[in-house]
C-alpha cells in the first residue's frame, strides 16, 4: 500500500489515525509528517452534522420563492439548497448530470435527450418524473413570464416526454452548450400539480427542507435524512441571515454570531486575516464588476458618449485601491480570461483623459454632466469605485454626481432602471450563456438596453456553430463589439472573497464560476 492509499483509507473511515500512522512509519514517513499528513488527510474528510451560521450581503424584502423572480445570490443558495436541476457545473467548470443520469444530441446539437435518474423522491415523497421536468421548465416559458432565464429557454422549439424518465429537447439550431443552460439556478425542479408548479413551494428534491423564510432577513434550512446524492448534505442545519452592512458581517463573523460571509470589506480584511480562528479564502473566476449606462436613455444614446465614459475611468486604480489588488482591469466586456472563447488579442483599454475629451468633442461635447446611481449593495466597495470614478472623470471634462442609494430594494428600484448605475455578474460558464443573460437584445437582464443587430446575429450563429475555429472567431468579434459599442462599462474583474471561522471546510477543489462554490456551498460544505 503507498501513502496515498492510506491517505485515501483514513478519507474513507476505513482506518483511523493510529493505523495510518502507524503505517506510514512503517513506510519510513516521519511521526510529525505522519502526523501532518494525518491531520490534513482527516481535515478533508467531511463530517455529518453541525450548523452552519451564513450571513449574506444581498437580500431583499421583495424576495420570493417563485424561482422566475431569483435575483440575487441569497436566493440562488437558497434554490440549490432545496432544488435539483438536471444538470450541476462541476468543479471543473463543466456541466454533469443532476438530476439526469446521462444525456445525449445528435450529430447537429439541434435535439437533446435527458434520462432521468430513477427512484429520485421529492420532499412530500413523490417520485420524479419527466412530467415535474416539463412544467418547472415551462413557468419561465410562457407569455406573461418575466424569468430571466426565459431568453434562454427560447431556442427550444418542442420538448416532451418520451417516457416517465426521460425527456427530449428539440432545439430551433443547434447548441452545443446546451447542457449548461440547465444549471441555473432559475431552473431547480419543482413537482407537478395539475399540469404546472405551484412557484412558493417548498418541497424539492435538494438536500434540505425549507424550515423558515422571512425575505430579506432570514431562511433555515434542515437536512434530508433521505436524501439521494451520498456524500452531500452534510449539515443538519443551516441558517442564512441577511448582514447588508460589511463591517457589520464582518463583526458578526469575529464575534461568532455567523460562521460565514461572503464578500468582507476588502479595505478592512487585514483585520480578518490576523484574528485567530478565521481564514480567507479566495477563489478566481467570472466575477466582475459593471457600471451599465441605458443607451436608449437621452445622455448614453451616442456611442461616442459612451466612449467617452470608458476612457474616463482608471481601471487600475479601482483594482488597487477597491479591490486591494484582488482583482485585474477588465475591458469593457463581461469574458473572463479564464473563460473559453477569450479574446487575447483584444487591446486592453486604460485611462487616457484626453480619448475621453476626443469622443465628447465627437459628439458635440465640450462638457458633460451627469450622475452614476450607486450602493454597496450592489458590490461592496462601490459606493468608493464611484468616487474614484468621478475624480478621475473630472480630468476628461466630465461632470459626474455619485448618488447614493438605500442598500434594500436596490435591485428592483435601481438596476435596470437607472440610466447609469453599478452592478456586477457572478459570470457564467461559457461566452453564450453569458452573452445570453444579459446583452441579447430581448435579455431580461440585459441592464444596458443594448440592441446591436450584429451582436445578436453572431450570438445565434456561434450557439449553432460547430466549428470550433469559427466559434472562436465570432465571440471574439462579440467581444469586440460589446467593448466598442456597448454600454457596459466593465472596469475590473475581482476574486470571490469569503472569510470564515476555521471549523468551516470545504473539498480541495471547488467551482469558481460563481462565489461560495457556485452558491453550492450549503450541499457541499460541512463543520468540523
Amino acid at each position: 500500500m503507498s501513502i496515498k492509499q492510506l491517505e485515501e483509507s483514513l478519507k474513507s473511515g476505513l482506518i483511523d489515525r493510529r493505523t495510518f500512522i502507524g503505517g506510514a512509519l512503517a513506510m519510513g514517513v516521519t511521526l510529525s509528517s505522519a502526523s501532518m499528513m494525518a491531520s490534513a488527510a482527516t481535515n478533508a474528510t467531511p463530517n455529518s452534522g453541525g450548523l452552519l451560521k451564513v450571513g449574506f450581503t444581498q437580500g431583499s424584502s421583495s424576495d420570493s420563492l417563485d424561482p422566475a423572480t431569483y435575483s440575487n445570490d441569497f436566493m440562488f443558495a437558497l434554490g440549490y439548497a432545496v432544488f435539483n436541476n438536471l444538470t450541476e457545473i462541476a468543479p471543473n467548470g463543466s456541466a454533469q448530470p443532476e438530476l439526469a443520469e446521462e444525456y445525449e444530441a445528435t450529430p447537429d446539437a439541434k435535439t437533446w435527450t435527458f434520462k432521468l435518474r430513477k427512484g429520485i423522491l421529492f420532499s412530500n415523497g413523490k417520485t420524479l418524473d419527466a412530467t415535474d421536468v416539463l412544467v418547472s421548465i415551462s413557468h419561465h416559458m410562457g407569455e406573461s413570464s418575466k424569468s430571466a432565464i426565459k431568453p434562454l429557454l427560447s431556442q427550444i422549439e418542442k420538448m416532451y416526454a418520451k417516457d416517465p424518465l426521460t425527456v427530449v429537447f428539440e432545439l430551433k439550431v443547434g447548441n452545443a452548450d446546451f447542457p449548461f443552460v440547465f444549471t441555473d439556478y432559475h431552473l431547480g425542479i419543482r413537482p407537478a400539480v395539475d399540469g404546472k408548479i405551484d412557484p412558493m413551494t417548498k418541497v424539492g428534491t435538494g438536500g434540505y427542507q425549507l424550515a423558515e423564510f422571512e425575505p430579506g432577513v432570514r431562511a433555515v434550512f434542515k437536512r434530508r435524512k433521505d436524501y439521494w446524492k451520498q456524500g452531500r448534505a452534510h449539515l443538519n442545519t443551516v441558517e442564512m441571515s441577511v448582514i447588508a452592512d460589511p463591517a457589520a458581517r464582518m463583526s458578526a463573523l469575529m464575534t461568532g454570531e455567523v460562521d460565514l460571509i461572503d464578500r468582507p470589506d476588502l479595505k478592512t480584511i487585514h483585520l480578518l486575516k490576523r484574528r485567530p480562528g478565521i481564514k480567507v479564502h479566495t477563489a478566481n473566476g467570472t466575477l466582475h464588476y459593471t457600471m451599465p449606462m441605458i443607451t436608449q436613455s437621452e445622455q448614453f444614446k451616442d456611442v461616442n458618449v459612451r466612449l467617452a465614459m470608458k476612457y474616463a475611468i482608471d481601471r487600475e486604480e479601482l483594482v488597487a485601491k477597491v479591490l486591494k489588488g484582488y482583482g485585474v482591469p477588465g475591458n469593457d466586456h463581461p469574458i473572463a480570461s479564464s473563460m473559453p472563447y477569450f479574446a487575447k488579442g483584444l487591446e486592453q483599454r486604460s485611462y487616457d483623459p484626453d480619448k475621453a475629451k476626443f469622443y465628447l468633442k465627437k459628439a458635440g461635447m465640450s462638457k458633460f454632466k451627469t450622475s452614476i446611481h450607486t450602493s454597496d449593495a450592489a458590490f461592496s466597495g462601490a459606493v468608493d469605485a464611484c468616487l474614484l470614478y468621478s475624480e478621475s472623470a473630472r480630468k476628461a471634462n466630465i461632470d459626474l454626481k455619485v448618488v447614493r442609494e438605500p442598500n434594500d430594494g436596490y435591485w428592483s428600484n435601481v438596476w435596470l432602471k437607472k440610466p447609469f448605475c453599478t452592478s456586477y455578474w457572478g459570470g457564467r460558464p461559457t461566452p453564450d450563456l453569458m452573452f445570453s443573460a444579459g446583452y441579447a437584445a430581448d435579455a431580461a437582464w440585459n441592464a444596458t438596453h443594448w440592441k446591436n443587430p450584429e451582436f445578436n446575429k453572431l450570438l445565434l450563429s456561434a450557439r449553432a456553430e460547430l466549428d470550433q475555429a469559427k466559434r472562436t472567431e465570432m465571440y471574439a468579434d462579440m467581444q469586440s463589439l460589446c467593448r466598442d459599442d456597448g454600454g457596459a462599462l466593465i472596469p475590473m474583474f475581482g476574486q470571490y472573497v469569503s472569510a470564515m471561522n476555521e471549523r468551516v471546510k470545504m473539498p480541495s477543489q471547488i467551482s469558481e464560476m460563481w462565489d461560495l462554490d457556485c452558491q453550492r456551498f450549503i450541499e457541499r460544505w460541512w463543520v468540523a
